[in-house]
């Protein structure tokens, strides 16, 4: 009898992505035969309906397997799935990176397995111990180096399904890059949940500039470092410093923005104000010129006025924003924003259309100005790479996977950049 190997369905962010590829690595060691796992995302309502939605396609699909939920939206609501008749077994997110819990599920194990296994996420204080070297493409490897988080904005779920903010020590992480690139990686990009809080839970409490110039000082051979979401506020100087003198981190920072208004930013209980948005950007763009902005905005917060979100659209061009990761305010269940007045779903539609319409004319504009420019393209495939500020290039003659090409734009097509070699 050939053993069939787990299927994965994965929702959400780049940490769930990397997770998959630990759990996929666990699995595959317990000998777990004949499954389909489907980590789920928290973050709106609507990533939890999609991931109904999926479960059931899943079942219908695979009529005989043993389906299992995990991630974020089985650790804040797990009777949501366990109710569900298409699932057999709801995991954690503390229990999905532990070895022991799909040696249970292996065919060797005798005994009762519970239904719900899921514990209190606050109580973790590590992060899982469990690494995995790089996953997706052979030229770009994603470092899981920090999870959870300690703030409690008054939008979001995700602490509750992540936990206290937890850092890798930075020892562990240079290994691990340093095993990236033994392995042939070009790139490698640091991930978290609450990225700039890296540290604050480690001896000295260092920050993360701290890693980021420990990591290029180290690795010397790793050509090309990139950093994930970050809280602008929490930038540390020796990250700006790392920005302003460091070549080989690229000048690409995606930005927790969430709003351009001040009255809604305390309302969601961010830590930071609409000029200290504007302020950073300038900075780095005065320390790095060719650096590239993208944000998470929210439309349609509650209590938000058509003057509250043109501040939010007037922040596209005054933070100099490019990539818009633009989502419709949706009330999560246990957040004290689901509390408070909410915006009429015609609005909230409304006013997410003409963020996304402000980002695309910035992409455009960004696209544009790179024409006749030389940039160094890290390829993902034989016919698309991405420059130093993430941009798509599309190449007609193929070029290797994972090299590095020094090419000239010559043109638009979508929104990718067309490129000679």
């Amino acid at each position: 009898m050939t053993l069939q190997p787990p299927k994965f369905a994965t929702f959400g962010c780049r940490l769930n992505a990397y997770e998959t590829e630990a759990m996929k690595d666990l699995a595959t060691r317990a000998g777990l035969s004949g499954a389909v796992i489907v980590n789920t995302c928290a973050v709106t309502s609507e990533a939890v309906r999609k991931a109904r939605q999926e479960i059931r396609r899943l079942r219908r699909e695979n009529p005989d397997a043993r389906l299992i939920v995990t991630g974020c939206a089985a650790q804040t609501e797990p009777e949501t799935f366990s109710t569900m008749p298409e699932v057999d077994l709801v995991i954690g997110n503390t229990e999905k990176m532990q070895p022991e819990t799909w040696m249970r599920l292996s065919p060797d194990f005798i005994g009762q397995t519970e239904r719900v296994q899921v514990d209190d996420i606050m109580s973790v204080t590590e992060t899982a111990g469990h690494l995995i070297d790089g996953f997706g493409t052979r030229s770009r490897a994603y470092v899981q180096v920090q999870n959870g988080c300690d703030h409690r904005c008054t939008f979001c779920i995700i602490p509750y399904g992540r936990g206290n903010s937890r850092s890798v020590p930075a020892g562990v992480v240079v290994d691990q890059i340093k095993r990236l690139v033994d392995s042939g990686y070009n790139e490698v990009v640091l991930t978290g949940v609450d990225l700039t809080s890296w540290g604050a839970d480690l001896p000295a409490t260092p920050k993360l500039g701290n890693l980021v110039m420990r990591i290029l000082r180290l690795v010397p051979d790793l050509p090309r470092l990139r950093i994930s979401s970050i809280d602008s506020i929490e930038v540390d100087e020796n990250l700006m410093q790392a920005i302003a003198t460091e070549t080989r981190l690229m000048p690409h920072l995606h930005l927790s923005l969430q709003h351009g208004d001040d009255l809604i930013l305390k309302r969601m209980k961010r830590r930071h104000l609409r000029d200290d948005a504007i302020r950073f950007t300038r900075q780095a763009l005065a320390l790095r010129p060719e650096m590239t902005f993208g944000a998470d905005i929210i439309a349609g917060f509650p209590t938000e006025t058509e003057e509250h979100f043109q501040n939010s659209l007037r922040l596209v061009e005054d933070c100099s924003l490019t990539w818009l990761h633009v989502f419709p305010y949706s009330p999560r269940p246990g957040t004290p924003a689901a509390r408070m007045p909410q915006v009429k779903g015609a609005a909230i539609k409304d006013r997410a259309a003409r963020l996304r319409a402000a980002g695309d004319a910035r992409v455009m504009t960004h696209l544009q100005q790179q024409i006749g420019l030389t940039h160094h393209v890290l390829m993902e495939n034989p016919h698309m790479g991405r420059t130093e500020q993430f941009t798509e290039v599309a190449f007609d003659t193929p070029q290797a996977e994972g090299r590095i090409v020094t090419a000239t734009i010559t043109g638009v097509r979508g929104t990718q950049l067309l490129a000679r070699v």
